[in-house]
């Protein structure tokens, strides 16, 4: 025949250990509750919910890549959109630059062959009036040749007459009759323009001299190649040097 108790234990040792192990776990909570609150250990989240951590005080979020920088932090390329318009402009400069540099040069060009004519019509004209005279009325003829001269010529051609040029032609009665040489059939007369600009022009004359005085029996011609630089002043082209060649 079984025995009674032993199956008594064998049935209720399981209920009693159920009940051990909850009267545990409600010793421990009640001393959990006893503790102060700054010494309870923190309580695991429960899983399957979002743990939210805040920041703490003083700290900021850390800034977030730009999109137009790279992620290693050097900046960005310059734009380059620019360069067709600056390269535009200047382009239009230099045009503009070329096209005042042309028309200068043409205008000057102009005013240089203006020059060249009206130079070489002065020298002409200049000539025989600058290289001629006579003894017999000498202030008149110095005073027609310093009117068509300009600039320190003039001083020293006035200088010149005063001291050597004018005393000499007194004592031997000397006259001096200068043209520009010409072909012998006529026309235009020799001379040329060696180089001119708007405001100066140098010509070149063949200039013949004929010379009578006391110390010359009859007359002496002399073929001259004179060299006249001219030069535009307010009252028109006028001589500033004169070189014997």
């Amino acid at each position: 025949m079984a025995n009674p108790t032993a199956r008594s234990r064998g049935a209720g040792a399981p209920a009693r250990r159920r009940m051990t192990a909850a009267a545990r776990a409600a010793a421990k909570r009640v001393e959990h509750l006893k503790q102060p609150e700054e010494q309870r250990p923190a309580a695991e989240p429960p899983a399957g919910r979002t743990l939210v951590i805040e920041n703490p005080d003083g700290w900021d979020d850390p800034p977030e890549p730009s999109p137009e920088s790279p992620e290693d932090g050097t900046p960005p390329p310059p734009s380059r959109r620019w360069l067709p318009g600056a390269v535009l402009g200047a382009l239009l400069v230099v045009g503009l630059v070329a096209a005042l540099l042309l028309g200068w040069q043409y205008r000057e060009g102009r005013r240089a062959e203006a020059a060249r004519g009206a130079a070489l019509t002065a020298a002409r004209k200049a000539a025989p009036v600058v290289l001629s005279y006579d003894y017999r009325h000498l202030d008149r003829d110095f005073a027609r040749a310093r009117a068509r001269l300009t600039g320190h010529f003039r001083d020293e051609y006035r200088r010149t007459t005063a001291s050597v040029v004018g005393p000499t032609a007194r004592k031997y009665h000397g006259v001096v009759k200068a043209t520009v040489a010409g072909p012998a059939s006529g026309g235009v007369p020799a001379a040329s323009v060696v180089s001119a600009s708007p405001d100066r022009a140098v010509v070149l004359l063949f200039v013949n001299q004929v010379t009578q005085s006391t110390q010359v029996s009859g007359s002496r011609l002399d073929l001259n190649r004179v060299r006249m630089t001219m030069t535009r002043t307010s009252e028109g082209w006028k001589v500033s040097a004169v070189d014997a060649l």
